[in-house]
């Protein structure tokens, strides 16, 4: 699997693209707008696009979902149905933050932990890691050693949890218990920011390392 990275938004949100180098199939993940933008990525990319991914409903990950959806007829899939709330909030959202207006829309497909979607002939498997919002999942490529994890993790940083229904504890634990024993070698494409690994995060962040406090 290959992918590709396009920060977007206001607040540089890292839209990625996950390719299967067999089919050249690919998945947007979170495309929270600037579709022009998107849509000239994905001509330069070449690759087909099959789906839409969305590790949860804050407005900079999902505000162009529904239209991006419309457009290229593409499925949409996540985030955990305990996002609900945010999705149906994205008009509200957007005018909150000062975005583009945004629709609300329900997936064609709610996530679980122990699920798994699709790229091509790739597949991810979908962990739910709650904290930053109660429904965030993270998408997990063990051949590519690369996992998608939204807001939860950044390198030398976590997400916030002074949204509604965030929730400091589950954010460590699920980084703690469900990410880190993927093992130190996963690299990892946050929502913000630049990439890392698993292994640096837990030797040196300072939410979340074996040192912390």
């Amino acid at each position: 699997m290959k992918y590709a990275i396009l920060p977007v938004t206001q607040f540089q949100q890292n839209c990625s693209f996950l390719i299967c180098e067999d089919t050249g199939k690919l998945a947007i993940c979170d495309p929270g707008g600037d579709i022009a933008r998107i849509e000239s990525a994905l001509a330069e990319l070449g690759g087909e696009p099959e789906k839409i991914l969305v590790t949860h409903g804050h407005i900079d990950h999902a505000g162009a979902v529904a239209e991006l959806a419309e457009k290229l007829a593409i499925p949409i899939e996540g985030p955990h149905e305990d996002d609900s709330f945010w999705l149906d909030m994205l008009p509200q959202q957007s005018q909150m933050f000062g975005f583009p207006p945004a629709r609300s829309f329900a997936p064609d497909r709610w996530l679980a932990h122990g699920d798994t979607v699709t790229v091509g002939n790739t597949t991810l498997q979908v962990l739910h890691c709650p904290g930053h919002t109660p429904g965030h999942v993270v998408f997990y490529q063990p051949e590519a050693q690369l996992a998608v994890v939204g807001d939860v993790l950044f390198a030398g940083s976590i997400g916030r949890t002074d949204f509604p229904r965030g929730d400091h504890a589950a954010l460590v634990s699920s980084i703690r218990e469900r990410l880190f024993p993927l093992g130190d070698g996963i690299a990892f494409i946050p929502g913000h920011g630049p990439m890392s690994d698993f292994g640096t995060e837990r030797r040196t962040n300072p939410f979340v390392s074996d040192h912390r406090g």
